[in-house]
């Protein structure tokens, strides 16, 4: 039996789930990053341009979106590639996962690079890139004489094989 859910319904239960607050100040014109489905990890971050932009082959940019937020303490913000603008444009982020600390507030800006080989635009507006908040695990180093032994060991960047 197939069960159809309506979204109104599934954005209901969502918002009965806690919710962390985090506050945003917001100097574009764009509505506040928000999450498209009940689904999505990330919400879509959008380009805050005076004029359209020109992004050459192989260039790179850093483009601003308006936004400034305070994380807490046990929060950081990863900004991420959109997979449509990668695959349609060539257009990616670099640094990727960037990360956003707590700490920082100063405006969240997208460093986008053109990957195809033709001119692309960026309109103001355009969704660039998702912006992911996550938990961070703070740690205490141990400082030891050795590690404990594992069938992998030392073996690394594709001592594994292919299989």
């Amino acid at each position: 039996m197939i069960r159809v859910v309506s979204l109104s319904a599934s954005i209901h239960y969502l918002r009965a789930m806690p919710l962390t607050s985090v506050r945003i100040i917001n100097q574009s014109p764009h509505p506040l990053p928000a999450y498209a489905t009940v689904g999505s990890s990330g919400m879509d971050l959008r380009a805050n341009l005076d004029q359209p932009l020109e992004l050459a082959p192989m260039q790179r940019v850093l483009v601003p979106t308006g936004l400034f937020i305070e994380l807490p303490d046990h929060l950081e913000a990863q900004i991420r590639p959109r997979s449509g603008l990668a695959i349609k444009q060539g257009i990616t982020c670099l640094n990727t996962p960037g990360t956003i600390d707590a700490d920082y507030r100063g405006e969240i800006k997208v460093i986008l690079i053109n990957l195809s080989g033709e001119m692309q635009m960026v309109q103001h507006g355009d969704r660039i890139a998702q912006m992911v908040i996550q938990q961070v695990e703070k740690i205490e180093w141990v400082e030891v004489e050795n590690l404990n032994e594992t069938a992998r060991g030392e073996g690394g960047f594709g001592h594994t094989g292919k299989n």
